[in-house]
């Protein structure tokens, strides 16, 4: 007699949403990339570029929840961990070839999110023009804050962005400053895939991205959501 195949169970990422006990499943992640001028300029990027995009897994994210410290277990296989703070939408309908005004009725929710990236494999890997899914698609990569639902905040277009490394500012500029606004690469996006319920979107981070160890305390700011607390294990 055969033994029976047993598959096993996935479940499925979700990230909490704020003052509720529901919970948002998780579909896709996307980043924008060098979305922030001062950024672009210290990446080694000029003007304003079309938007760029590369993706995380969604079981990337650490939720995060308000009025606790995260903790992110320092990764394999880097010696130059670096943080990049972001504006995160989760979108709550979707579609292809997005006008502005459509991609912004997708948004459902906005979160502060950390880019966690292994900036030395990136290095290597954009020497050797190979993919960076290594440098930003680690366990843990996307520690977030719970999301805000849009219709208690609205969508956010401008406010402080800002992260500070054991006290001391190292990321701070406005949400105003984006080279391309949340619907704008959104709906840029819209042309590359059709975006679903589900997907979670980081819009880039402000200039002033660097390394932590193992010790440094994290904290994350955008006016509106609140602050997100991370420390390096």
């Amino acid at each position: 007699m055969m033994e029976e195949t047993v598959i096993p169970r996935l479940q499925a990422a979700t990230l909490a949403v704020q003052d509720s006990m529901a919970r948002f499943p998780v579909r896709r992640i996307y980043c924008v990339g060098r979305n922030y001028a001062e950024h672009a300029r210290e990446m080694g990027g000029t003007g304003r570029e079309l938007p760029f995009f590369f993706a995380k897994p969604a079981d990337a994210v650490l939720n995060v929840a308000p009025g606790t410290e995260g903790v992110l277990p320092y990764p394999p296989a880097t010696h130059n961990l670096h943080h990049e703070v972001e504006l995160v939408v989760a979108l709550g309908s979707g579609g292809r070839d997005l006008s502005v005004e459509q991609a912004a009725a997708c948004v459902w929710g906005q979160a502060i999110g950390l880019d966690m990236t292994r900036r030395d494999l990136q290095a290597e890997a954009k020497k050797a023009g190979r993919p960076w899914e290594t440098a930003k698609g680690f366990d843990h990569s996307a520690p977030l804050g719970p999301l805000h639902p849009v219709a208690e905040t609205g969508l956010l277009r401008a406010g402080h962005i800002g992260l500070s490394v054991n006290g001391e500012a190292r990321q701070s500029d406005d949400l105003s400053d984006m080279i391309w606004s949340v619907p704008e690469a959104l709906a840029y996006l819209s042309t590359l895939f059709e975006l679903k319920a589900g997907d979670l979107v980081f819009t880039g981070t402000p200039a002033g991205v660097g390394a932590v160890v193992a010790g440094d305390r994290l904290e994350a700011r955008i006016e509106g959501l609140g602050t997100l607390r991370l420390r390096i294990d």
